[in-house]
């Protein structure tokens, strides 16, 4: 099973930018990676996710033109660069990973632990 450490939040003023990270091990080739946010009282909704050879992106309407979703040199780390973060973006934020995209953006894969963005001024 695959293991995801994820981090990168972080406290950040409105239209600030945080850039987190997920970093996989274990039996990771080929998996597709994205993420998940839960705001305090709200389900956990999908974000952002991106094939194994990063040649397809998806998104949540919610972050499209502020978020970008991308792998790293390695495929077995995926970056989430998010810019003019708004105070509804405060949420713990979840990588997942799983060989098909589409299990990925239904939340079916692994979990990371979560690390906590907060947007406030």
């Amino acid at each position: 099973q695959v293991q995801l450490v994820d981090s990168g939040g972080g406290a950040v003023q409105p239209e600030g930018s945080l850039r987190l990270s997920c970093v996989a091990s274990g039996a990771s080739s080929e998996y597709a990676m994205g993420w998940f946010r839960q705001a305090p009282g709200k389900e956990r909704e999908f974000v952002a996710a991106i094939t194994w050879s990063g040649g397809l992106t998806y998104y949540a309407d919610s972050v499209k033109g502020r978020f970008t979703i991308s792998r790293g040199n390695a495929t077995n780390t995926v970056y989430l660069q998010m810019n003019n973060l708004k105070p509804e973006d405060t949420a713990v934020y979840y990588c997942n990973s799983h060989p098909s995209v589409h299990r990925v953006k239904s939340g079916l894969g692994s979990w990371g632990q979560g690390t906590q963005v907060t947007v406030s001024s």
